[in-house]
């Protein structure tokens, strides 16, 4: 797999793309190994050199760095988390599957879990300058379009009246991973900020 024309067709040909992935033979392995640790290392690096070296203002109490320590270890949660989120959102649209009639096939969940990804982990480059993390969000909102696309392409053979109540589910189930993986990786942050003090 050429891991910049995958990156490239995803985003700007997704239909086409996906129907390229579905007939794909690829093991889980090499599908981690080969495309997601390589692309979700680039919003925790972006996020390191980001908060360490650059910095950003918060209202009030002025500009913040983090200390490049920290800052690694938040890089190395972070991509850790990132990669665990997409597997559990790939096992969850898995385990989704005889609900909406779709074929339980987990190659094929986590080929949508791990694609409909891509936007963001390239947009996490954006995490360079603080002030444009936001933008990130935009990017999510269209790998969800992806999925979306993924979902009726369709990798799992769903019928085509179950596509939308499918994507729906995964879609408030992926957004609660998500939010719990943050909860947890600011909780830790946060309760070493304020022991750091004693």
């Amino acid at each position: 797999m050429d891991l910049v024309a995958r990156v490239q067709n995803i985003i700007l040909r997704p239909k086409e793309e996906w129907l390229k992935i579905k007939d794909e033979s690829m093991d889980i392995k090499t599908l981690f190994t080969s495309y997601a640790a390589i692309l979700a290392a680039i919003p925790a690096i972006a996020s390191f050199i980001g908060m360490s070296f650059i910095g950003r203002r918060i209202p009030f109490l002025g500009w913040y760095r983090m200390g490049i320590a920290r800052g690694i270890v938040y890089a190395i949660l972070s991509y850790i988390f990132s990669l665990a989120a997409v597997a559990i959102i790939g096992f969850v649209i898995k385990a989704l599957a005889p609900t909406f009639n779709s074929t339980p096939n987990l190659v094929q969940a986590m080929k949508l879990a791990v694609y409909s990804f891509t936007p963001a982990w390239v947009a996490g480059i954006l995490d360079i300058i603080p002030a444009l993390s936001p933008l990130v969000i935009l990017a999510s909102l269209y790998g969800l379009y992806i999925l979306y696309l993924g979902l009726a392409a369709p990798l799992l053979d769903t019928p085509k009246e179950k596509v939308i109540g499918y994507f729906i589910v995964s879609l408030v189930l992926a957004i609660v991973i998500m939010a719990i993986f943050s909860l947890i990786l600011g909780g830790v942050f946060a309760v070493r900020e304020m022991t750091a003090g004693f």
